[in-house]
């Protein structure tokens, strides 16, 4: 069963190219203008984009396009936010946490599923798969804004500018929000395409134990 029509891989590296030059290009904005925000953000995030092809290159498992494509995307629209278009468009940085609680959401199912198929005295039930995707993205986002405060603790005690902030209650608020938006769309539509991801992933590493 396929609920959306998944690029090719050609299409996907070539989606994952675009976007690793535009956060190049950020780095390098970074480095000229004295941004160390900027370049701290775009490194990491370009790091990442890059994970895809070292899991196929050093465990031999090529990703589904859709799930290359999902995490370049979710680390692209972050480091653009910190760019400058969280302050600059107000929706944008529910659309980052939307994403990367799915991306989360789908880490979470994808370990658990895998979990599942091999560990015969675990059995993980289609019904409770919403629940465990639901409680894995809220514990994550608490720990998040937990590490968030902290990093404003610091930058408060000692005057320098961290990467990440809070911005009150509110924001808080709206952040868990966007993130059970997101673990809600993959427990309802992602399961589809994380089982297979599950079986694959399970199948490269126990082959690689023999």
């Amino acid at each position: 069963m396929t609920l959306l029509p998944r690029p090719s891989l050609r299409n996907q590296r070539r989606i994952a190219r675009a976007m690793q030059l535009v956060l190049i290009g950020l780095v390098g904005y970074g480095l000229l203008a004295g941004q160390p925000k900027a370049v701290m953000n775009g490194t990491v995030a370009l790091c990442i984009t890059f994970f895809p092809a070292i899991l196929e290159r050093r465990y031999d498992l090529t990703l589904d396009p859709w799930l290359g494509l999902w995490i370049t995307t979710a680390v692209f629209l972050h480091t653009l936010g910190s760019a400058g278009l969280y302050g600059q468009i107000g929706w944008w940085d529910h659309l980052t946490h939307a994403t990367s609680a799915s991306l989360i959401a789908g880490a979470g199912y994808t370990t658990a599923r895998a979990i599942d198929l091999h560990v015969e005295e675990i059995h993980l039930p289609t019904r409770f798969s919403f629940a465990y995707i639901l409680v894995v993205v809220l514990a994550f986002g608490v720990l998040w804004e937990l590490f968030e405060f902290g990093l404003d603790v610091v930058a408060l005690e000692t005057n320098l500018t961290m990467p990440l902030a809070q911005h009150g209650l509110d924001d808080t608020v709206r952040d868990v929000i966007f993130n059970s938006i997101g673990a809600i769309v993959v427990a309802v539509v992602g399961q589809v395409h994380l089982s297979g991801v599950a079986e694959t992933v399970l199948e490269r590493f126990t082959q690689s134990d023999h």
